[in-house]
């Protein structure tokens, strides 16, 4: 029964992953050529998901942990998502793509939590079988981007018609999961709960605080990649790009599988550490790639995007077994919550925005090989992700250093 459980699982990590490969990279060519939209505009469309970040707590919590199965209300949503990104290639002014797109974010982030919930409550062995099942999320994510690219459909409409009939395949099989009754029926549930307030007691530990507001700080330049990548390549001329970009979800297997063996010789301050400079590594290449000969350009960048199981994995990975560790099993859900709502909520919302400004500000005259002053704009996040590393090694302290309580064992943490 665990043999079959696992692979509808597996599938299900696959399809969910791949609705959302099939879009969001490509995303940002589709609305600058396509649309012709503007820096500040396309910084705020990536910004869509942030906003849905910071709902699906409500969501979850008000909704789904007292009303409804788990399994059933991603159907629900999986379907309802397929509509509405069906219906985004139908919205050409920023004015009705952008709302629309929030709608659709609000509908699929909560996906995410749900599912890792679903999976971890139904597996026998959650830490040796679910980062197995999490694996397939990566090659989702591979085959929604070759799979767009063998389609040409990176500045076309069709990435998020691929994403519709994904994301309806994704619904109709999330009726055939496992039954996972609400955990919290008839329960009141406090809105500090929901939000993970909770968890705020743990900023009374220095390097906790210390530690968030890093995470913090780090998400602000992170998005500068997501945002602009895409448009980069697509004035490099290259072809195929989002299934080139889905290298580095290769990466993110190989050092997924890592990360356990990294943490054990490293502990979380060095793991952590090598994340946030990887950041700073893949921007400094990128800022050097341009205006370079073809051959150290493309190796340049391909550097980049392969640094992204590193960038990601010692970074968000660890973060949330870090904090999984320093919770209780009293607030552990809230502080994953507080943890999620910083990074993928308040500072994604702060990073996509800002660098959609810089892009726009950065744009150049007409005429050239490129529309944009590409080295300037790398450039920015590369000192962003330095200075944070700096204030990560000068003040974060490894778990039980310096008097502090050492956290308790830790099982391996959801991913989302």
């Amino acid at each position: 029964m665990q043999t079959h459980l696992k692979l509808r699982l597996s599938v299900f990590m696959f399809l969910q992953y791949f609705i959302w490969g099939a879009w969001y990279s490509s995303m940002g060519t589709y609305l600058a050529n396509t649309l012709k939209f503007e820096g500040t505009q396309i910084g705020a469309a990536y910004g869509a998901f942030a906003i849905g970040a910071m709902i699906s707590p409500f969501f979850v919590g008000l909704i789904a942990d007292r009303f409804f199965a788990s399994e059933k209300l991603l159907g629900v949503l999986g379907l309802l998502g397929g509509v509405v990104l069906c219906l985004l290639p139908q919205t050409t002014t920023f004015g009705v793509f952008y709302p629309t797109l929030i709608g659709y974010c609000a509908l699929f982030v909560p996906t995410l939590a749900l599912g890792n919930s679903l999976s971890l409550h139904h597996l026998a062995d959650p830490k040796q079988d679910f980062p197995r099942v999490k694996v397939f999320s990566a090659v989702g994510w591979i085959g929604g981007g070759v799979i767009l690219s063998l389609l040409r459909g990176e500045q076309s409409p069709i990435q998020f018609y691929l994403a519709g009939g994904a994301s309806i395949v994704f619904g109709l099989f999330s009726f055939t999961l496992p039954h996972t009754p609400p955990g919290k029926v008839g329960q009141n549930v406090p809105l500090g709960e929901i939000l993970g307030l909770d968890a705020l007691a743990l900023l009374r530990k220095p390097s906790f605080a210390i530690f968030i507001a890093c995470m913090f700080l780090i998400c602000i330049p992170l998005y500068f990649y997501f945002v602009n990548m895409s448009i980069y390549l697509t004035e490099l001329q290259w072809t195929e790009i989002a299934g080139k970009m889905t290298l580095a979800q290769v990466s993110d297997v190989i050092f997924l599988f890592l990360l356990p063996v990294m943490l054990k010789m490293l502990g979380y301050k060095r793991t952590i550490f090598l994340g946030i400079l990887a950041w700073a590594l893949r921007y400094f290449f990128l800022s050097q790639s341009v205006g370079v000969a073809a051959a150290p350009q493309t190796a340049l960048i391909f550097a980049a995007i392969l640094l992204h199981g590193v960038c990601y994995d010692f970074l968000f990975i660890a973060c949330q077994l870090y904090v999984d560790q320093e919770a209780t099993e009293r607030n552990r859900s809230a502080t994953q919550g507080f943890i999620a709502f910083i990074l993928w909520g308040v500072g994604a919302f702060v990073g996509t925005l800002l660098a959609g400004e810089v892009m726009a500000r950065h744009e150049l005259a007409p005429g050239g090989p490129l529309q944009h002053a590409w080295a300037q704009i790398w450039m920015l996040p590369a000192l962003g992700a330095t200075a944070v590393l700096v204030i990560f090694l000068i003040y974060f302290r490894e778990p039980g250093a310096d008097g502090e309580e050492p956290g308790r064992n830790t099982r391996f943490g959801e991913r989302a």
